[in-house]
């Protein structure tokens, strides 16, 4: 009897170990493809590197950011002052890495917001089709009919007039907010047509006669197989937004002083360009040097999730 069940409970346990094994492989397969990327490879590294230092502000910088100094103003680089100061006495060097800390958390945030969006609304769109594609890819269109940057232009200035929004004038997470909603477009519409060639393949029929649910489908059958695309239309979004942001920082619309991002100390290196250089080369090269390595980033994972990459 012992030696029955023993016997029928090796045939259960092989199938999930070969499911475990292909999904090893194709991890490593991926991974294989990525670092094949040099660019890509490293850029990681530099990413990692900006990432590490701005969560490590508190740890590295040698000063509080915030800190005035009336002795101090508009100093060139010194051993005290890596970067120099600027007109009010607070060191550079230290609001260089707690701007990156902001403008990273933003990027990240106002992505998640889109994946969110974007994911949803393309699943819903590319699954069941007709009518409900349809209303869903006209309220896309009418989206991207709008200029991004004006809408949040005016959603900024609305908020700063307003009495009672006000409160949240120059936030983080309603900026993150604004941004992430006005930025998933895109991706709704790479989800929608991953959704439209997956949704009639034989596995997807085959959960159907099984009984399982729309919502199990698209989601335990068709997601993952979108989820490359996905991933690297994310990995371009964290830099499209940073850009937004400090542009938005640049031109006053954004987080407000005195808490720094790479966009304000942008904005507070107007007039002081031949005086103090580092001013606004130092956040510059930070978003150069950010939005260059999450776009090889992007390349990197777009030729390691292609099954035809000649990599």
């Amino acid at each position: 009897m012992s030696d029955t069940q023993v016997t029928s409970a090796r045939p259960a346990e092989e199938p999930i170990t070969d499911a475990n094994r292909r999904t090893e492989t194709m991890t490593r397969l991926i991974l294989r493809r990525f670092l094949r990327h040099r660019l890509a490879a490293a850029s990681l590294v530099v990413l990692t590197l900006l990432t590490l230092s701005a969560a490590l502000a508190p740890i590295i910088a040698p000063f509080d950011p915030d800190a005035l100094s009336t002795t101090e103003r508009l100093q060139g680089p010194s051993t005290r002052h890596w970067l120099g100061t600027d007109d009010l006495g607070r060191d550079i060097f230290s609001r260089v890495l707690y701007g990156g800390r902001i403008s990273l958390l933003i990027g990240v945030a106002a992505t998640a917001v889109s994946l969110l969006i974007g994911t949803v609304v393309g699943a819903v769109s590319g699954y069941f089709g007709g009518f409900i594609d349809s209303l869903l890819m006209r309220v896309v269109d009418i989206f991207l009919s709008f200029p991004s940057l004006f809408i949040l232009i005016v959603l900024a200035t609305v908020i700063r007039t307003n009495s009672v929004l006000r409160q949240f004038s120059g936030s983080i997470w309603p900026i993150a907010i604004v941004i992430g909603g006005l930025s998933w477009m895109a991706l709704a519409r790479l989800v929608r047509a991953t959704f439209l060639s997956l949704r009639e393949k034989e596995f997807v029929e085959s959960a159907r006669a099984a009984g399982a649910s729309n919502s199990r489908i698209m989601i335990r059958h068709i997601l993952p197989g979108s989820l490359g695309p996905i991933i690297v239309q994310g990995t371009l979004l964290v830099a499209a937004t940073i850009i937004t942001e400090s542009g938005l920082s640049y031109l006053g619309f954004g987080v407000q002083p005195p808490t720094a991002t790479w966009g304000t100390l942008l904005q507070n290196a107007q007039g002081k360009m031949q005086q103090l250089p580092l001013f606004a080369i130092a956040p510059g090269l930070m978003i150069f040097l950010t939005v260059m390595s999450i776009n090889y980033i992007g390349d990197g994972l777009r030729d390691a999730f292609d099954p035809h990459s000649t990599r």
